[in-house]
């Protein structure tokens, strides 16, 4: 009873915000960008059990950075045996994001970034998906405020992830990124994942605190959190609030 508690809670969770934002419609190809971690899992999973409910087409796509060596391969691997469990249609491709890296003169978490998206718009055009979700959470928007803020931002910057936004994919064509996990904390996404006993991968390099990102979640926001337990919360808030501004007709940051 526990977990169908937790399961449903989830559910609505996303249903809501999906609905508020308006990410998608009937009859739409939504392309789910799936890492294999615990976030694209828990996504891969409601959209799995949701197609048929909410009357949409689900695909599922994987890229391959390269970084991590076998840990890559077997993420790869991994993915693709869970997509062919939920009856989901699966494309992944390699890079290697180094060379990317190296050849443009971009750190590797901006080069990782960069040919994600562009690996995602591909495919996007290939199976005929106007919409392309990634598994951000609400964890991922206080991070992202603050690594903006740390290394300097502009408004726009301050806004955080936003629910959906425009991809340009070239030839005149534009998709929709939407984030439908946006509003769950980490901590509700791993009870999730615990109470439907669904597998997922572990990226060690998430650990690691030369990253900043890393850094900001291990040191910086504990720390804050110390004096401020409210502290997420009341980021958030300023970054909807940002976020109206930025969409009103006519405002030039």
């Amino acid at each position: 009873m526990k977990n169908k508690k937790i399961t449903l809670k989830i559910w609505n969770e996303i249903n809501s915000f999906c609905s508020k934002n308006a990410l998608y419609k009937k009859g739409d190809n939504i392309l789910l960008g799936v890492s294999g971690g615990p976030d694209s899992m828990l996504m891969l999973d409601y959209f799995a059990k949701m197609r048929r409910v909410k009357k949409i087409n689900v695909f599922a796509c994987h890229l391959n950075h390269g970084i991590r060596g076998k840990e890559s391969e077997k993420d790869e691997k991994f993915t693709a045996t869970m997509c062919k469990k939920y009856g989901i249609a699966f494309l992944s491709t390699r890079i290697s994001v180094s060379r990317a890296a190296l050849k443009r003169r971009k750190s590797l978490e901006h080069a990782a970034r960069n040919e994600r998206y562009k690996f995602f718009a591909r495919t996007a055009r290939k199976l005929g998906c106007q919409l392309i979700a990634t598994a951000h959470h609400s964890d991922d928007n206080t991070e992202t405020i603050l690594l903006n803020l740390i290394r300097g931002t502009n408004t726009k910057g301050l806004a955080g992830i936003p629910a959906k936004r425009v991809l340009k994919s070239g030839n005149g064509h534009s998709l929709l990124i939407i984030r439908p996990l946006l509003s769950l904390r980490k901590k509700e996404i791993e009870n999730y994942l615990k109470a439907n006993k669904i597998p997922f991968r572990k990226d060690k390099t998430n650990e690691d605190e030369k990253y900043t990102r890393n850094w900001i979640r291990k040191k910086l926001l504990p720390l804050i959190e110390s004096k401020q337990p409210k502290f997420r919360k009341h980021l958030l808030r300023i970054s909807a609030g940002i976020q109206k501004i930025l969409s009103e007709p006519g405002y030039r940051d």
